[in-house]
């Protein structure tokens, strides 16, 4: 007997979805438009060309993805977010080296396309881009029947950015006497996940009650823990023009205790004040669920700092100033200090 003949929608991949979600991305993507882009959405390759303001450019380059914070965006059926978070782990990232991030490239992948949940992750993603100046000039979705479960996907980032070579931060100028400024974060951004939903599952808390309250907003459980992460691009590069910022950090994986040393010299540590900032609600709750150890918080969360500048002492308060000024709350939360033999490169007092 014959059999009938198969088309790729009967493997389980769906061409027409594909085109239709480009279809809805379009727009998106047309709204972070920026000057150097010669080609986006479409071709097999993104165009870009580097400013001509640059006289010695550098290209930095970044690339990472949301984590298992992915995982509650499914079991949430909370989309609109994540891709926020995706824009702002690799934008964050090349800006500590002062770097101007230029373009942006995604991968959505999948076991089944859904296009209406595709379509909210990549507005997530252009909305990112659109608030870090950043052009949304090219990606990739990828459906592969069997690779992934129903209803779920996995996402990656690469950010391409620019910095003029003389003006490259590499924290070699931090001398002992500078101040560490803290930018707050969001919340937990997309890092340490893994035990947040351990202490989740093993506390089994009501995601939907009313936990705290932001600018005068009540917000769920739920809210705090899916709550994009800040993208600090903007404020930090109108800073650069204004004065000279000797080291930065952003608050990733590893907490500020991991964070921080990756940008001081061999000879030198931060101090950090603890009591310099309120700890958001968020963080004194997983600590308690999950009896999480102080040293462990600041090991796996940014406890509420998402991003550490150095300064020299006679630059902290016009940095703070103009901080306040683009809308951040930045604080003084440690000073730069002499390192004694194996001492660790950041304490927190």
């Amino acid at each position: 007997m014959t059999q009938p003949p198969l088309s790729y929608r009967d493997a389980g991949v769906d061409i027409d979805a594909g085109d239709a979600l480009v279809d809805r991305i379009k727009p998106f993507a047309k709204k972070t438009l920026r000057d150097g882009v010669l080609g986006g959405i479409g071709g097999f390759g993104a165009l870009f060309e580097v400013p001509k303001k640059y006289r010695e450019p550098v290209l930095v380059s970044g690339t990472d993805g949301v984590g298992t914070k992915l995982k509650l965006a499914f079991e949430l059926n909370r989309h609109d977010t994540v891709g926020i978070d995706l824009v702002a782990m690799s934008v964050n990232d090349i800006l500590v080296q002062g770097a101007e991030p230029l373009f942006f490239l995604d991968y959505f992948a999948c076991g089944k396309l859904d296009v209406d949940t595709a379509a909210s992750v990549v507005q997530g993603i252009a909305k990112g881009c659109e608030l870090s100046g950043c052009a949304l000039i090219g990606g990739e979705t990828a459906e592969m029947p069997g690779m992934y479960p129903d209803g779920e996907y996995d996402l990656a980032g690469f950010a391409v950015g620019v910095v003029e070579k003389s003006k490259i931060i590499d924290g070699s100028t931090i001398l002992p006497g500078d101040v560490v400024i803290g930018i707050p974060s969001s919340g937990a951004h997309s890092n340490g996940y893994s035990l947040v939903r351990k202490i989740i599952a093993r506390s089994a808390p009501d995601l939907d009650a009313r936990f705290d309250e932001v600018d005068g907003k009540a917000r769920t459980l739920a809210d705090a823990i899916m709550a994009p992460t800040h993208l600090y691009v903007k404020p930090v590069l109108a800073l650069m023009q204004a004065l000279t910022i000797k080291g930065m950090a952003h608050i990733t994986g590893g907490g500020l205790t991991e964070n921080v040393p990756r940008v001081l010299p061999p000879g030198a540590k931060a101090v950090l004040n603890k009591a310099a900032w309120q700890r958001p609600k968020l963080f004194d709750w997983l600590q308690q669920e999950g009896g999480v150890a102080e040293e462990e918080m600041h090991r796996v969360f940014n406890c509420g700092i998402g991003m550490v500048l150095i300064v020299a002492q006679e630059n902290r308060r016009h940095a703070l100033e103009l901080l306040h000024a683009a809308g951040e709350k930045a604080l003084e939360i440690g000073t730069i200090e002499w390192r004694d033999g194996n001492e660790a490169q950041t304490v927190v007092v």
